[in-house]
């Protein structure tokens, strides 16, 4: 075997360099000069000899024959429904989030589940083997059936798997793994991105469905090259506080299934369990209503799920007033109360706003701007507003009130948890009405605010 010869490449200008050093000569950037491994290159007389007869490769779209893709259930329905109905052999899923937050949990009981089915391997690079069956038996799985490796070279997690030939295998974690073409550390950008691509060639080419644990950045983005990211078929992200009940899986890529499904765990001493009914547990409100509450509903992957969100406006004692919003966008907040301040006649320039998504949600749709003003509107004003209320809409910046997608049935969703009166866009409005729930069509900001008085 040849050996393999390996180069430096600044990530800023794309110079190569034959040995590493701090600063790139070429761009006179620091700390950009990254290990990867040096392509072949072929001979000049044999560049194109194995192009010749090539076309007959080349088939028509319509000549493909399709077949409908197997799915293997994981027995956790939240993380089937995020995955778009189970795994997908020859697949690969990365999944990310902050430490503690339960990614080796819910793995470790998707493989113990998997294992009375499936030849199923875990692969740990992070703890020991009495660590990981430490936790089985606390979580109170069985794992008798359940293959497990400690090991970080990836030749030799390779080598163990076409011995094993595994149909559901487990990485954790990637940032941990590394490949001995490399001389750089485990971790880094070079051993992620190769070690990666090596596990997503033999995942690919033996039919192995793959969970890869990746860890985040303080910024909360994963670590590692972006490329990572590419090369997987699904990006899975956790989120929610550490030290809460609630989990949060949300999919924001996914070849096998739709973009921004969500799934619901609450922890316990079990280990992850499945919210079947999210709505329920976001909407725990208190019994006595307060200015600044207001329930709108979002629309997360293929279901509606209601939330309440809450507002505190109070008068600033500093010279720029503070804009704080958790679990939505801070820029769109500043640019909806410009909105309010010139179509609402609802003045905030000298107002401390904060907003909060109950729950450790976050709202990454523009269904919630019209219940976003309306809540600051509410706090603003000490005006409580009834707890049967749901409101909903996307706010332009000319103030007009803008149709969101799958109006009625957020309308029908409403209504199943008690919610009496909407407050809806008027292109949402069903046109023969829903029984049991009063519709309020509006079209422009100063209409929704009018509407208030009117409930």
């Amino acid at each position: 075997m040849s050996k393999v010869k390996t180069q430096y490449v600044c990530t800023e200008c794309g110079a190569v360099s034959p040995k590493w050093a701090g600063q790139c000569i070429e761009c006179n950037q620091w700390n950009c000069m990254v290990e990867q491994i040096e392509a072949k290159k072929p001979a000049q007389n044999a560049r194109f000899a194995g192009y010749a007869g090539s076309e007959k490769q080349l088939q028509k779209l319509s000549e493909v024959e399709h077949q409908e893709t197997a799915r293997i259930a994981t027995q956790l329905s939240e993380l089937d429904r995020v995955l778009g109905g189970g795994l997908v052999a020859g697949s690969v899923v990365l999944i990310g989030g902050d430490p503690g937050i339960g990614k080796s949990t819910i793995l470790l009981q998707c493989m113990c589940h998997l294992s009375e089915s499936q030849n199923a391997v875990y692969v740990t690079g992070e703890e020991s083997a009495q660590q990981i069956s430490m936790r089985a038996k606390r979580l109170g799985l069985n794992g008798d059936k359940l293959n497990l490796l400690t090991e970080t070279q990836v030749e030799t997690i390779i080598a163990t798997a076409q011995n094993v030939q595994p149909q559901v295998m487990v990485i954790d974690s990637i940032q941990t793994i590394y490949t001995e073409l490399l001389q750089s550390a485990p971790g880094g950008v070079a051993q992620v991105r190769e070690s990666t691509a090596q596990l997503v060639r033999f995942a690919k080419q033996k039919g192995i469905a793959l969970f890869v644990v990746g860890h985040v950045t303080k910024d909360g983005a994963l670590a590692g090259p972006r490329v990572l990211e590419h090369m997987v078929d699904a990006v899975l992200y956790f989120e929610g506080e550490r030290d809460g009940r609630y989990r949060i899986l949300r999919a924001v890529k996914n070849r096998f299934g739709a973009v921004n499904e969500l799934g619901v765990f609450a922890m316990t001493e079990e280990g992850l369990k499945e919210v079947q009914n999210p709505s329920a547990i976001f909407l725990s409100r208190y019994q006595q209503a307060a200015a600044g509450s207001v329930v709108t509903v979002t629309w997360e992957g293929s279901r509606p799920l209601l939330v309440e969100v809450q507002a505190l406006v109070d008068e600033s004692h500093v010279g720029q007033p503070r804009r704080v919003a958790v679990g939505l966008d801070q820029n769109r907040l500043a640019m909806l109360l410009a909105v309010l301040s010139r179509h609402g006649g609802v003045f905030c320039h000298d107002q401390d706003v904060f907003l909060n998504v109950v729950g450790g949600v976050r709202v990454m749709e523009t269904s919630a701007d019209l219940a976003l003003l309306l809540a600051a509107v509410s706090s603003l004003r000490n005006q409580v507003l009834p707890q049967n209320l749901i409101v909903f809409g996307e706010v332009g910046l000319a103030g007009e009130i803008r149709p969101v997608p799958n109006g009625q049935e957020r309308i029908k969703e409403a209504k199943k948890h008690g919610f009496e009166v909407a407050i809806v866009p008027k292109a949402n409005a069903p046109k023969k009405g829903v029984d049991g729930i009063r519709v309020l069509p509006v079209g422009q900001l100063s209409e929704a605010l009018n509407s208030l008085n009117e409930i």
